[in-house]
């Protein structure tokens, strides 16, 4: 899909052509999906991908006349033509889907404050949007950020504008078509039922077409580098984009019913499922939540900080001993259960391990301010970036106590483990992606500055403020939980009913609700302050914000 090196931006080339001719192609299969499917979903996803095609056609002939017209964009200060169009769109998707995913997620834990708020509509049931939240956040919220700000860095500190013309615009559309698809299967009832990896297989086709994509362009972008060296985030993006692409090959392996149906049957079965699905479930996190925006750490707090990274040489051990380490330790979800004991060791084992290549990468970042930590006192930016990973921090140590067999015949199943989940969420990813997102925005419209640090410094204590009352909600009521299901009396039997531990929770649901809450308060904040930056406003009185730093700084190599 990639266009010539020497073609200008938006010339209809052979392979502009040629991806006009597979749009044609899909639209015609897509057409005959729906006329042929006996399921309304199926017909109603496969008009998607029928409008998805034909617009795209008529964007490439559109995107021709327009460059004919328009005037280029001038080359970046330092004099390279960057590929920034994409990035924009991705960018912004990012802040859509979040507060899209954050509301969704405030409403079911309304729903299991208040049970009521279901209506007894099937689409608003709990077991049909909570998939849909958790997907919005970590493939639609966090996705769209590490997909803007890869393509953004792997081009800055390679020198050199991304490879292809129309493969990144295929990459970033293409993935809101993978999540229109799955966010509307979730609600309309069509889904595998597997964590993290629920939509059916024609979503997964899509979404592997994508991502295939997505690493060529990666990977041909580093290919033709002008710098001789590849900075240590394109490591970590890459290795996300690599191993997520293997997660998701091997996971998601399935046999439809037919071309025409949307149901299918994964091919691995009982224990070997469960195994798999860990497997890529705890990896998703491992790789999509933490490598990912590992990179964006080591791009954008050494940036915004106008310091070099604290130690490449530990960055480098960091990347490697994570990378090793991570992929073993999905068997630590399966604690009690089907799978052989030495399995459930082996995850355990590899889960604390993990403890020292995690607080190596933690304090790597945080020793990045060293000389700059005034900075904390008037950037709220940085102070959000820091901050995040205090929660990377804290998330990886409790990530491996809970592993531990003892301590997980407590936690499991319980509402901690879903504080443990959103103290890394909302902190660390969340945190890092609105650090990321305040940084490139100016940067991307060719801003001075944002247009408010106060609204930033607003969102920071509110944001900060609804992750606390979430997390000690749920660790409270996790451990309540715990205690409440293994209590017996004199005679052995069972001291407190299912019902009673559940009514024991609500005070703790309702905390959680306005810690939601909150946090969604100050994305809505961030919202307002991207859309004034992008049009060009500064709000009276705001001090001037330092320009960026150039990247030839970001690392000392082999300095320390």
């Amino acid at each position: 899909m990639a266009a010539s090196r020497e073609a200008a931006p938006g010339t209809v080339t052979a392979a502009a052509f040629g991806v006009g001719g597979l749009f044609v192609v899909g639209a015609l299969i897509s057409i005959f999906i729906a006329a042929g499917t006996h399921d309304a979903v199926m017909a109603f996803h496969a008009t998607l991908f029928i409008l998805f095609f034909v617009l795209g056609i008529f964007a490439i002939g559109k995107r021709h006349f327009d460059a004919q017209e328009r005037t280029p964009e001038p080359p970046a200060r330092d004099g390279i033509n960057y590929h920034d169009g994409p990035i924009r769109v991705a960018t912004i998707a990012s802040l859509f889907w979040g507060i899209a995913g954050f509301l969704a997620g405030l409403y079911i834990a309304l729903e299991l404050a208040f049970p009521g708020l279901n209506f007894d509509l099937a689409f608003l049931n709990f077991g049909r949007l909570r998939p849909l939240h958790t997907s919005a956040v970590i493939f639609a919220f966090g996705g769209n950020a590490l997909i803007a700000t890869s393509l953004y860095v792997v081009q800055r500190t390679c020198k050199t504008r991304l490879a292809g013309d129309l493969a990144p615009w295929f990459i970033v559309w293409g993935y809101q078509l993978f999540i229109v698809l799955a966010a509307t299967g979730y609600l309309l009832g069509v889904t595998q039922g597997k964590e993290y990896a629920e939509p059916e297989w024609y979503v997964d086709l899509w979404l592997t077409i994508v991502w295939v994509t997505y690493l060529i362009v990666f990977l041909a972008t580093l290919a033709r580098r002008k710098e001789p060296h590849i900075y240590v985030a394109n490591w970590f993006y890459l290795a996300f984009i690599v191993t997520i692409a293997m997660l998701h090959l091997v996971n998601n392996a399935a046999v439809p019913v037919s071309l025409t149906s949307p149901k299918s049957y994964i091919i691995w079965s009982g224990v070997q499922d469960a195994l798999i699905q860990w497997w890529y479930g705890h990896n998703a996190v491992g790789f999509f939540l933490t490598a990912g925006f590992l990179g964006m750490m080591y791009y954008f707090v050494p940036k915004r900080a106008e310091r070099p990274v604290y130690s490449y040489r530990l960055s480098i051990v960091h990347f490697w001993a994570l990378i090793f380490l991570y992929i073993w330790a999905g068997p630590h979800h399966l604690h009690y259960t089907a799978l052989p004991d030495w399995a459930q060791t082996l995850g355990m084992t590899f889960s604390i391990m993990l403890w020292m290549p995690s607080w190596g990468g933690m304090i790597n970042g945080l020793m990045t301010l060293s000389g700059a930590w005034d900075k904390l006192r008037t950037d709220p930016v940085i102070r959000m970036l820091v901050v995040s990973i205090a929660f990377y921090g804290m998330s990886t140590f409790e990530g491996p106590v809970m592993s531990i067999k003892a301590v997980n015949s407590l936690s499991h199943y319980t509402d901690w483990t879903i504080g443990h989940v959103h103290s890394g969420a909302l902190g660390w990813v969340g945190f890092v992606t609105f650090g990321a997102i305040y940084c490139l925005v100016p940067w991307l419209w060719n801003r001075k500055q944002l247009y408010s640090l106060a609204l930033v410094n607003w969102h920071f204590w509110i944001a900060t403020l609804g992750i606390v009352l979430y997390i000690t909600a749920m660790w409270v009521s996790g451990i309540l939980q715990g205690l409440m299901w293994r209590a017996y009396d004199s005679l052995g039997f069972l001291e407190y009913s299912f019902v009673e531990t559940v009514e024991a929770m609500h005070p703790f649901y309702v905390i959680r609700a306005m810690g939601g809450g909150l946090f969604l308060i100050g994305a809505l904040i961030m919202a307002y302050n991207v859309y004034m930056t992008i049009r060009g406003h500064v709000r009276e009185g705001e001090a001037m914000e330092p320009a960026p730093a150039g990247d030839g700084q970001l690392a000392a190599v082999g300095a320390k």
